[in-house]
């Protein structure tokens, strides 16, 4: 219905119901059918244009009234009474006498009419108009403001694709009572029942100020339901307009690690980060791209992107330069090696950076299985080449991403990355370079991960496959691990191994079962198979090792290891010979190394925390 529709509509009903009024409250007030009066014929007319008048002073002719409230009522009211104190003072005037009766009886019947046009109104659209056979049924986790706020949007919304059914709020004190006219059903440990016995098809978690291991407690309950389940946009889209209230997001399984992402110290970052030089190793890989994006948020004065890829590295810089706010920083990529020490030395020094973050390596635990000879070429010499030359053109601070597969390694991949972190604790003591090691667990979503791999399995039909029942991994999104890096270059005094608090380790065979629900589907359609322990694997991982546990706190959700004990001559002895060895001899060999003379460790995991 067009504006001047709608304006016609609501003035001719205006219209009829003024002279209704006052008609109608003459003939009860006078007990007369038939006396049609000057003062009755000159109240009439002066109600109808006074009501007209305040009508339009009020916006009452603009107002949406299938969203009215308490404040258009009040609109209403004060509209009637002032159209009435005209009509007083035109029957004063006119003669000379005021109709109390008669206009008290005319406001009551007024009010009544006008008001009860409005929310016939309301009922209408909000009944019929609204009304979609196609909404999908829904649960709304959260009676509080937020919650009250989505349903209030849902119900008035033409196009909304949900309806709001039920509540669900652990306050004992709103249970069984109606919000908005929607029951609260019970606390979370009723949602399972609420959805099978209401049929709901979505379940909306509506409580912005929950934090991790909350929102995964309840997931756990939504996840034994076939109900899909959403949460609201982030406050900031929402303050922001990005997102409406109605624009409900699928729970990502980075949601459901159970920890606060770690806080950083900007002051401390943009004292060794703004306005320096900085090279990133990697540059193309997800930890690298993730660490560049997170360190033009310092503006430095040069970001260089070095990287073996070039589709990765173009992609990167190509994101950068396009991003806003990044127009002061200059850009530059490098096409290189990390095993070709002439091309690390002439890059260093070129551009003489001031902080280095050596992200480049092999990681792939089975593929490395395979090929002992390239994780050694790359992640052991490569690592010497790019710190031989970041101490040569006396780099401020070096830091190398390490993993906790680097701890007691069972895998070609972890004994590298270990015998990697002892050459730059070893590098450190002689120079004027401080060289650190940052160590975290598996990072969700980077490239070879395990949740890539599932979602592929999920997308085709399953089954997902999960190497043994009892395999547990320490979790962080992208992001964080990012962040873990550039505050160590923050804290960095040299020679440290930086832990990341991870919080609780996580099941693969639970992380596959949420992925599946967080897919859409259900375990019985996907499937969960078990196909063994892989070459190099462990059920579990550790953060530190026996003889590194310090339990030092040196910043928020950030631990320190001791330098353990260094063993260069034997790794430069291995860098002269590995190429005369065959596959199983460098393994084993590459495992004797990076676990020689360590205190063995309990399988039980290691506490950082």
């Amino acid at each position: 219905m067009s504006y001047r529709q709608r304006l016609s509509l609501l003035v001719t009903i205006d219209s009829v119901i003024v002279l209704t009024s006052i008609f109608f409250s003459h003939f009860l007030v006078n007990a007369n059918l038939h006396v049609l009066s000057l003062p009755l014929v000159v109240s009439s007319i002066t109600l109808l244009l006074s009501h007209h008048i305040f009508s339009f002073i009020y916006k009452l002719y603009k107002k949406a009234w299938e969203h009215a409230s308490i404040t258009e009522l009040l609109f209403i009211f004060k509209a009637i009474t002032f159209s009435m104190i005209a009509v007083a003072f035109v029957q004063q005037i006119v003669v000379h006498d005021i109709y109390f009766r008669l206009l008290a009886v005319t406001w009551m019947l007024h009010s009544l009419l006008i008001g009860g046009s409005r929310f016939c109104w309301r009922l209408i659209v909000s009944t019929y108009m609204n009304k979609s056979v196609n909404k999908k049924r829904s649960l709304i986790v959260g009676a509080g403001s937020a919650g009250t706020m989505v349903a209030r949007q849902l119900i008035k919304s033409n196009d909304a694709e949900f309806v709001p059914v039920v509540f669900i709020d652990d306050n004992v004190n709103i249970h069984g009572l109606d919000i908005l006219g929607i029951p609260v059903y019970g606390g979370v440990d009723q949602i399972e029942k609420a959805v099978e016995e209401l049929n709901i098809d979505n379940i909306i978690i509506a409580i912005p100020s929950l934090g991790k291991k909350e929102l995964n407690l309840i997931f756990q309950e939504c996840s034994k339901t076939k109900a899909r389940t959403q949460t609201l946009p982030m406050l900031e889209d929402l303050v922001s307009g990005k997102l409406s209230v109605n624009h409900f997001m699928d729970v990502q399984v980075e949601d459901l690690l159970g920890r606060q992402p770690i806080e950083l110290d900007i002051e401390s970052i943009s004292e060794y980060i703004t306005g320096k030089v900085v090279l990133v190793t990697g540059a193309g890989g997800s930890i690298g791209s993730e660490v560049c994006r997170q360190v033009t948020k310092f503006s430095p004065q040069k970001l260089i992107l070095l990287g073996h890829g070039e589709n990765s590295i173009y992609s990167i810089e190509m994101e950068l330069k396009d991003s806003d706010g990044h127009t002061e920083i200059e850009f530059i990529t490098e096409i290189a090696d990390v095993q070709d020490v002439k091309k690390m030395m002439s890059i260093m020094n070129k551009y003489k950076p001031n902080v280095v973050y050596h992200a480049a390596a092999h990681k792939h635990v089975p593929l490395m299985e395979r090929n002992p000879e390239e994780a050694f070429k790359n992640n052991v010499i490569g690592t010497m080449n790019v710190a031989m030359a970041a101490s040569q053109y006396e780099v401020d601070t070096f830091v190398m991403i390490s993993t906790d597969k680097a701890v007691n390694p069972t895998s070609v991949m972890g004994a590298t990355k270990r015998m990697a972190e002892m050459i730059i604790q070893d590098m450190d003591k002689s120079s004027k370079t401080k060289f650190v090691a940052v160590r975290f667990g598996n990072v969700l979503g980077s490239r070879g991960s395990v949740i890539p791999r599932f979602k592929q399995q999920i997308v085709k039909g399953g089954p997902v496959s999960v190497t043994h029942p009892d395999m547990i991994r320490y979790f962080m999104t992208i992001p964080e691990a990012s962040r873990l890096v550039i505050q160590a270059g923050a804290l960095a005094r040299g020679g440290e191994i930086f832990v990341l608090d991870m919080g609780e380790p996580v099941k693969i065979v639970d992380l596959a079962k949420n992925l599946i629900k967080l897919s859409g589907n259900s375990l019985e359609d996907i499937g969960i198979e078990f196909t063994g322990m892989r070459p190099g694997e462990k059920l579990y991982e550790e953060l530190l090792k026996a003889d590194e546990i310090d339990g030092k706190h040196v910043f928020p959700k950030i631990y320190i290891g001791k330098t353990a004990n260094l063993y260069m001559e034997e790794i430069k002895e291995m860098i002269s010979t590995y190429a005369t060895l065959d596959k199983e001899s460098l393994r084993t060999q590459l495992l004797d190394l990076a676990n020689s003379k360590v205190i063995p460790i309990p399988k039980k995991l290691v506490s950082i925390g």
